[in-house]
């Protein structure tokens, strides 16, 4: 049986809802360009290796990338030069965090994480994925140099960007998980079923394994289509609310749930996903929600 890894929960509407943090562009990176920020994510990255020690799994520390692409990164004044040296100093930060603990851990892994071009949470139609991979190519291969032992597309809503960001994966060495996120009919923002677009991806450039997240269990439960599909999701990450992505856009406060119903509710996709190896959260979920996920004590 392959080994599941923890990772972490949803990084972005903590800072913001739970620590108090302004993301412009709801983007993370940007924090490790202050001591004060470091501070914060090295806190943050911390509850997940604990979870990992109590649950003796493996951790997975994912970088806080997942907006450190160029047009995001152009708004907040960093060039292809600062990005570059961001996305490796995010794995070096999580090399440091599980560092700490390594003699407490089973075994733990850095990764690369980036996220689409636009909006995660609306398709604006199809994406070629040569542009997509010609696009994404440098912050896979910043990934690469930095040392990262795989790298994670999350939110992506269309079959195009994911065929060229596994492309990209390829082209620099990195496996890759290429995560897409449904709506609460269980189809990409796109109309797409998450069966159709497995075998799209797989069959133009197939990634080491994919993810699915950035939706509450019961949404994704919809699109559940039967077929050997589901053996290619390796990763899982669901919401704590079960509000659409437009409510949650326009939501004013966190709609975290409850922990201990969030894991029951995810259950039955663990069932269906049987190859699943990296189990977090993604948007209201926290270290609490994680831990209930892998059936060990939360924080304080």
């Amino acid at each position: 049986m392959t080994t599941r890894h923890v990772t972490d929960g949803g990084l972005e509407t903590e800072l913001i809802f739970l620590r108090g943090f302004d993301l412009p562009e709801f983007a993370a990176f940007p924090l490790l360009d202050s001591e004060e920020g470091r501070a914060v994510l090295r806190d943050y990255y911390r509850g997940y290796v604990d979870i990992a020690v109590r649950a003796q799994a493996p951790v997975l520390l994912e970088a806080p990338t997942w907006r450190a692409n160029p047009d995001h990164a152009a708004v907040l004044g960093y060039d292809a030069a600062a990005l570059d040296r961001i996305d490796r100093a995010s794995l070096d930060l999580l090399r440091e965090v599980a560092a700490e603990r390594a003699d407490e851990l089973v075994g733990w892994q850095v990764g690369g994480m980036l996220g689409p071009r636009g909006d995660g949470y609306a398709s604006a139609g199809p994406v070629d994925p040569d542009a997509a991979a010609e696009y994404h190519r440098p912050q896979l291969a910043s990934f690469a140099a930095g040392g990262a032992d795989r790298a994670t597309a999350l939110t992506l809503t269309e079959v195009g960007e994911a065929i060229g960001i596994s492309r990209a994966a390829a082209d620099v060495g990195l496996p890759a998980g290429i995560g897409f996120t449904v709506e609460t009919d269980g189809r990409l923002p796109d109309g797409t079923t998450l069966a159709a677009a497995v075998a799209a991806v797989d069959a133009a450039a197939a990634p080491a394994y994919f993810v699915v997240n950035c939706a509450h269990p019961s949404h994704v439960a919809r699109g559940l289509d039967e077929g050997g599909w589901r053996d290619r999701v390796g990763g899982l990450r669901v919401n704590a609310s079960t509000m659409s992505h437009a409510e949650l856009d326009a939501a004013p406060t966190l709609d975290a749930g409850d922990p201990d119903r969030l894991a029951a509710d995810q259950r039955p996709l663990l069932d269906a996903f049987t190859a699943v190896t990296v189990l977090g959260g993604c948007c209201g979920t926290d270290a609490r929600h994680v831990a209930a996920m892998w059936g060990v004590p939360g924080p304080a």
